[in-house]
Parts: C-alpha cells; structure tokens; sequence
C-alpha cells in the first residue's frame, strides 16, 4: 500500500465528491494499491478495508486523529484526541472465507460483511429491515437435519449468535469510544468511522490547497501542476512572502 502523492489525492478528493462513502473508501485503497482489483477491495471484509484506511490515513495526516464532538446530555462542545494506535486491531478478520457455527440443531455457514453488502442496504430507510438484509446477505448456507432452511425460519438466539460471532470476527469494523463530558462529566460511547472521518479531513484540506494554489497563482502566475509540484515547505514559504 503506497502513500498517496499531493495530486492522487486531489483526484481521489474531487472523484469522491459525487460517489456514496462505501465507493469512496473503495476508490481511496484502489488509488493506493492498484495492484489489487476493484471485486477484491470490495470483497474484503470491512474490518479489513477500514484497518487499511487507517493505515493510510496515518501515512497521510500522520498518527494522530483530531476531531469534534457534542456531549449529548449538555450539547458542549469537546475536542477528541486520540493515536491510530488506539483504535488500530492488528491481525483482526485474517480469515474471511466462510465459517460454521453449529447451534440448537442447525448448521449455519456465514461470512464477514463487506462493501457491496453495505452497498447493497445503503438505501434502506428501516433499520431493522436493513439489519436483516445484511445478516442474510452473509449467510452462505443454513441446514437443519440435512436439508436447506430459508433464513426467515432461523430463531432469533441463532440469529444473535452469528451477529456475536461476526463481531468478534471482524472487529475493526466496529470502533466504539469511552468518552466524557468535562462540563457535565457525562460518559457515553460513540462510534469511530474512518471512512467518515478520513473523508472529511481530505475535504477540509483540499479546499485548503486550492486556496493556496488560487494564492500562488495569482500572485505568481504558475499553473496548478507547477504549485502543486513543490514541496508543502517551499509551498508555504511563497505564500508566507505573498501574504506577509
């Protein structure tokens, strides 16, 4: 997996801005690691694909995430820090290809849910009905006494219990932060989004750069690939003699 020049990450930014966040996060690793196709970023399980998210996102902001957050007893406003390191879960869905769990007489192979399922329910208004689309898009196989089940027949403790063990399986893909209040001393959990996150950043620091590039241009005349060729130092030194 590459670090993503200046210029890729422009396209990625300008690409993504018309794509749902799940093509987004596809588009982003695809750029990084053209070796591997499209299908096989898709087929990877999502804790996979946001562990290299991660990954990437460290190579270009660095180790530290920085974000915003409402406390939602008081609605005070409080800064999130935190490592990549802290929410980072090495060796996590190593095996992705179908697994078997034998329970209250019925044999249910499944996999790990990835982009094209959340693809698949993206556009699903109901919670419930998107959360059972999803588990059935995972099984491979239910079977009880030797025969075929449909799904809809499956008891709601093995339902559970599939849904437990993929967690377990695969859980980059579910990142929950302790956080509390100073104002209130309210604690509460929240989720972590890399692809959400990851997106906004690269949003915020694009318009960043065109400002700049618009700066430098102007003032210098230099086309877009010129300004963007420099390194962020020399960049910065123009605009610090341009600005004052």
């Amino acid at each position: 997996m590459k670090k993503l020049s200046t210029s890729e990450l422009l396209e990625v930014w300008e690409r993504g801005l018309s794509h749902p966040p799940s093509d987004w996060a596809l588009m982003v690793l695809c750029t990084s690691c053209p070796e591997a196709s499209w299908e096989s970023h898709a087929r990877m399980s999502i804790g996979r694909r946001d562990a290299r998210l991660l990954k990437l996102r460290e190579q270009t902001f660095g180790p530290t995430l920085q974000g915003l957050c409402d406390c939602p007893r008081c609605g005070e406003r409080m800064e999130m820090t935190l490592d990549v390191a802290d929410i980072f879960l090495d060796g996590q869905a190593e095996a992705e290809e179908a697994q078997l769990l034998a329970l209250h007489g019925f044999d249910v192979r499944y996999r790990l849910p990835n982009s094209l399922d959340l693809a698949a329910v993206a556009e699903i208004g109901d919670k419930a009905a998107a959360r059972k689309t999803l588990f059935q898009r995972c099984l491979v196989e239910v079977r009880s006494r030797d025969e075929d089940v449909h799904p809809d027949a499956l008891p709601v403790s093995v339902m559970d219990a599939v849904e437990e063990r993929i967690a377990l399986a695969d859980a980059q893909a579910d990142i929950q932060l302790n956080l509390t209040c100073p104002g209130c001393n309210h604690t509460w959990q929240t989720t972590f989004d890399i692809v959400t996150f990851f997106r906004q950043e690269l949003n915020t620091w694009a318009h960043r750069l065109l400002h700049d590039v618009h700066t430098l241009a102007a003032s210098y005349g230099w086309s877009e690939d010129a300004i963007l060729a420099l390194s962020s130092t020399r960049r910065q030194a123009y605009l610090e003699m341009v600005t004052g």
